[in-house]
């Protein structure tokens, strides 16, 4: 990723909480504009890592630099960046539109723009009819909705969000990633860590696996996974023609897993050959060879990935 302009850069990053390293040179690169997933297991250093770059805390060693900047300036940042930690606490006998309000005043915004963006992000997010409610009253989801409301308020460059959908039912996890998507295309730079991997494949452009400490593997989500290089078919009972799809494919590398029926097609992408042209390839040599195709799969899955790595 190196050479884009980056919306948040960490290089050699290193954290110690007394005989505990949490991060052992950690590199992290996030291009602007981009929807970035963090992927890493309990305790790989994911929250450390927000919390330098939120500047909660102090790294030991290493760099850091926030949109275009040195470190975690807040007289530069202010109303440039918004963060949700992953255990936010809230005030609880402040209602739901107060307590936004008062954050976006703490953003830069007048007190009757603050109370306008307020409505405006729990509208959003689903609570506009409980933006009287005191906090305290609501339920785990809403909290957490409002704290992602808070993260949004005015329009942050950069919104770092830690497991912002854990403890949401479906329809309003879904409405928050539409929330996310709507951010990255009006320019904004979100950053969600999460455990949850099958919604960051599906959500965000560029991901980043972490573990002890360290980035094992960063990159678009396609090259991550091998999307632009790799394809894996599922064949049902019958005929296996793989003699006939390897002359098909000279350039390419065929394997064939007989106990799974798979097979994993790995080649080389170019301007005039991409993973469509291989897969239809591949297909007419199988269909011709009586083959019965039960399933169709550019790259590997992320938690695939995620297992291999970590």
């Amino acid at each position: 990723m190196t050479g884009a302009a980056q919306a948040l850069r960490l290089t050699d990053v290193h954290k110690r909480f007394g005989a505990t390293e949490a991060l052992r040179g950690l590199t992290l690169e996030v291009p602007r504009g981009s929807l970035f997933g963090l992927v890493g297991p309990n305790g790989a250093g994911k929250t450390t890592a927000f919390s330098i770059a939120c500047g909660f805390l102090q790294a030991d060693a290493g760099e850091v630099s926030i949109l275009d900047g040195p470190g975690f300036d807040a007289a530069r940042l202010k109303g440039r960046v918004g963060a949700l930690p992953q255990d936010a606490l809230l005030g609880r006998e402040t209602t739901c539109v107060a307590h936004l309000t008062y954050f976006g005043q703490l953003q830069g915004l007048a007190g009757r723009a603050a109370r306008r963006e307020a409505e405006r992000r729990l509208d959003q997010v689903g609570l506009g009819e409980r933006r009287r409610a005191k906090v305290k009253t609501l339920s785990h989801g809403m909290l957490r909705r409002v704290a992602v409301a808070q993260a949004l308020l005015g329009t942050p460059e950069l919104v770092l969000l830690d497991e912002p959908t854990s403890g949401l039912d479906p329809r309003h996890a879904h409405e928050l990633r539409e929330i996310f998507r709507g951010a990255r295309r009006q320019g904004h730079t979100v950053v969600i860590s999460s455990h949850n991997l099958p919604e960051l494949e599906a959500m965000c452009d560029h991901v980043a696996l972490v573990d002890r400490g360290r980035v094992v593997a960063a990159g678009s989500v396609d090259v991550v996974t091998g999307r632009g290089e790799e394809i894996e078919i599922e064949l049902g009972a019958g005929p296996t023609p793989v003699e006939a799809l390897t002359v098909g494919l000279p350039n390419d590398q065929v394997t064939w897993d007989a106990d799974r029926r798979l097979l994993r097609i790995t080649f080389r992408p170019g301007p005039d050959r991409q993973a469509e042209d291989v897969i239809g390839s591949a297909l007419r040599a199988l269909l011709d060879g009586g083959a019965r195709v039960s399933g169709v799969r550019r790259g590997t899955t992320l938690e695939k990935k995620f297992l291999e790595m970590t």
